[in-house]
């Protein structure tokens, strides 16, 4: 025992003793939980989560994550496990982590911040942690993952607004306008084919296809990514987009430029000559070009959403836009850009019953709603 043999000490010693000798006696001696700092107390510790710390597992979960997943994702989980969930709870044994000290942390958090991080950051957080307390289940640590099925979500207020702020057409003529020729290549063909900016950088020549008229969307570069393109980051993003005439046009124009490139990208910054490392060098082109023209600023993601907006608005299928975009169906696509779909149309499933009904009583009904 580190304590000075006072006279004091040694009657604190004397008890300690006692009330150790008591619980053995009694049955409910707790070495562990008596010598947490023990080097002996993995010996006696009922299963290994009461000697195994949480950093321990995040830590294992991350190393094993770095081979499945992208340099951006890993990163964004580095993040959130070094900066946010070891600091408070690494130390904590596996075994002592309950529900409650999540809900309480989060809760602190938000109360910590001006503004209360959204539901998707607190989803992804848990994430991480329910992921790694997986890894301890596997391992025998803890019987089970108290994570599992459940996960702490605030009751958002509805919200007063969104992100989703497309350009007019006659926006869209002035920006183009003011930008030099490669950038205006690269701006037109994202408004008219949805990709993402990180999808754009990291095309080449090879992806399209002029004969058929596609584009093979398979990769995409995040700045995290260190100028390495990445697989995309769903099943769904790796898709062949349709190009229409006025991206067809932007890459006839961009040929010019970057068809006999060595790396064979298809968009190159204008300064360096080589493709853009990542989204943030579109930014400062992107702030500029706006300025010059006087168009209110939005950040380069509205060019997708301005093509979605725009193809909805011309009564394009949800489905078919919904593919084009990379998404799995069309659910997101009426969620998001719902008030763009056009309202139904009064005569929809007339020219089925035309087509399709045996009843010429029906027939006639419907003829005659058209004729009025």
């Amino acid at each position: 025992v580190p304590l000075k043999p006072t006279p004091a000490n040694l009657k604190r010693a004397e008890q300690h003793r006692a009330a150790i000798l008591f619980a053995i006696s009694a049955g409910t001696f707790d070495y562990a939980a008596t010598f947490p700092n023990s080097p002996r107390a993995a010996k006696f510790a009922d299963y290994v989560g009461q000697v195994q710390t949480i950093e321990t597992y995040l830590e294992t979960w991350l190393e094993r994550k770095k081979a499945q997943i992208k340099a951006s994702t890993l990163r964004g989980y580095r993040e959130m496990v070094h900066g946010l969930l070891i600091p408070k709870f690494g130390g904590m044994m596996v075994a002592d982590f309950t529900r409650r000290h999540m809900k309480d942390w989060l809760l602190s958090i938000d109360e910590a911040r001006d503004k209360p991080l959204s539901n998707k950051r607190l989803a992804n957080i848990q994430s991480c942690l329910r992921s790694a307390l997986d890894e301890a289940v596997e391992d025998g640590a803890i019987p089970v993952n108290p994570m599992a099925g459940w996960q702490f979500q605030r009751k958002d207020a509805p919200k007063k607004g969104d992100d989703i702020d497309p350009f007019a057409p006659e926006e869209q003529s002035e920006l183009l306008r003011t930008l030099a020729p490669q950038a205006r290549n690269l701006i037109q063909f994202a408004f008219w084919t949805g990709l993402r900016t990180s999808e754009l950088i990291a095309l080449n020549w090879a992806d399209i296809d002029f004969v058929r008229g596609y584009v093979h969307v398979r990769k995409a570069l995040t700045r995290a990514a260190k100028g390495v393109p990445e697989t995309t980051k769903t099943r769904s993003g790796t898709r062949e987009v349709k190009l229409l005439a006025p991206a067809l046009a932007a890459l006839r124009e961009q040929k010019a430029y970057t068809f006999l490139a060595v790396g064979g990208e298809v968009f190159q910054h204008p300064t360096t000559g080589e493709r853009y490392a990542g989204d943030h060098q579109i930014y400062r082109i992107w702030k500029t070009a706006l300025k010059r023209a006087g168009v209110r600023y939005r950040r380069p993601y509205q060019t997708r959403h301005t093509f979605a907006s725009m193809m909805l608005s011309a009564g394009e299928h949800p489905m078919w836009v919904a593919r084009q975009m990379g998404h799995a169906d069309w659910s997101m696509i009426a969620r998001v850009y719902g008030r763009w779909m056009p309202s139904a149309d009064t005569e929809a499933g007339n020219r089925a019953v035309e087509l399709f009904s045996s009843a010429p009583e029906e027939k006639q009904k419907s003829a005659g709603s058209k004729a009025a």
